[in-house]
């Protein structure tokens, strides 16, 4: 059978935000094929917040989640494998479901050099604008 994972998680989804919560997912950012921004994730884990306010263009299939989101005011696409989401939760009360670590899919590790390369960070900070008359 298949994994319930992405079932799951679709269904938990649509609960935490039918009940006016916030859904946070809890992701492994060192497993294969997950596109994060760098410098944001802390202990090899990164904290993400997919609130319909918050991100742009959420698709989650029974492979993967991709999303476009800000950090730092910086618009990323981010996609996260199923197997990489440990956890998702509301906010507000910390309601949800933490599933196991799966072990990486071998071929999924091997096709890794198909992917676009990540983005390149860009540069922080305000950004300016001048009137030209």
């Amino acid at each position: 059978m298949k994994s319930s994972r992405p079932y799951l998680l679709r269904a938990l989804y649509e609960w935490i935000v039918d009940n006016d919560c916030t859904p946070h997912l809890l992701v492994d950012a060192e497993y294969p094929q997950v596109r994060v921004p760098a410098g944001y994730a802390q202990d090899g884990q990164i904290v993400l917040n997919v609130s319909p306010g918050a991100v742009r263009q959420l698709h989650m299939d029974n492979e993967g989640i991709s999303f476009e989101s800000r950090f730092g005011g910086v618009a990323h696409g981010i996609y996260l494998p199923i197997a990489s989401v440990l956890a998702i939760y509301a906010r507000e009360n910390g309601q949800g479901m933490v599933f196991e670590l799966e072990a990486p899919d071998v071929e999924a590790a091997e096709d890794e050099d198909d992917l676009p390369p990540p983005e390149t960070p860009r540069p922080g900070g305000r950004p300016s604008l001048k009137v030209v008359k």
